[in-house]
This record gives C-alpha cells, sequence and structure tokens, in this order.
C-alpha cells in the first residue's frame, strides 16, 4: 500500500510539472510561436482637428481613444496611414492637403490593432469605431 502511495505522488509530480513547463496550451513558456491580436481600439469623438477647408492646408490628426498598441494604424477614408503612436489613448497622423482634402466631403476615420501571428494567425485585426472628419 505504502509502495502505491509512493507510486501515486511520483506520478502527480510528474504530471504537475509537465503541466507547469509547458503550460495549459501546450507550448513551452517563453517560445516565440506567436502573438495574440491586440485588443479592440475605441475613438473617443471628436478628431482633433474634426474639420478642414478643402483645399487648405495639410495638418496634423490627433485620435484620441483607447486600447491603441505600438501597431496601431489610423485609416483615412479607407487608406492606411503612417501613424505616430503617442500614448495607449493618443495616436497622430500627417493629412496632406494635395488629395486628402482636396475636395468638400466627409470622411471616414477609424484604427486597426494588430491581428494575431504565428500560432495566433487566425486572430483578425480588430477595429475601432468609425468617426467622421468633415472637409468642408
Amino acid at each position: 500500500m505504502k509502495t502505491i502511495l509512493s507510486l501515486l505522488t511520483i506520478l502527480l509530480t510528474i504530471a504537475f510539472l509537465a503541466l507547469f513547463t509547458l503550460g495549459c496550451g501546450g507550448y513551452m513558456s517563453g517560445s516565440s510561436s506567436g502573438m495574440m491580436a491586440a485588443g479592440t481600439p475605441r475613438i473617443a469623438d471628436p478628431l482633433v482637428p474634426n474639420t478642414s477647408t478643402a483645399g487648405g492646408a495639410g495638418f496634423v490628426l490627433t485620435v484620441n481613444g483607447d486600447g491603441f498598441v505600438n501597431q496601431s494604424v489610423i485609416y483615412w477614408d479607407s487608406a492606411a496611414h503612417t501613424t505616430q503612436f503617442m500614448t495607449s489613448g493618443q495616436l497622430t497622423t500627417a493629412i496632406t492637403a494635395a488629395a486628402e482634402v482636396a475636395h468638400a466631403g466627409m470622411v471616414s476615420v477609424y484604427v486597426r490593432n494588430p491581428g494575431g501571428s504565428g500560432i495566433y494567425s487566425n486572430q483578425t485585426a480588430p477595429t475601432s469605431n468609425t468617426v467622421t472628419f468633415m472637409v468642408q
């Protein structure tokens, strides 16, 4: 009986150590097998600035909100823009006058965080709510 209890204790210890080493997902901790997708960003309205004049000068657009990460991208009228990460609550991008504010109308602005990579590649890139920028 004592031998069976000792054997059972050893087996449970081995199982615990294997679970601790491999984790619940079965991958060794610290492995570079991928990154999970970032959380969903949110834009707090209004944008800064939130209007411009058609044919006017270019400007720096500031997007305030939350859930932004270093690889977040601002989309202006469905086109990805080079984005500067300021904080998890603020991003900026340059809007050029020539093409982007040449004509009056409404422009949709949203932010996309990175999706998953490696073993997490099935996790899509989360997208924020859409906010409207007015070119007058």
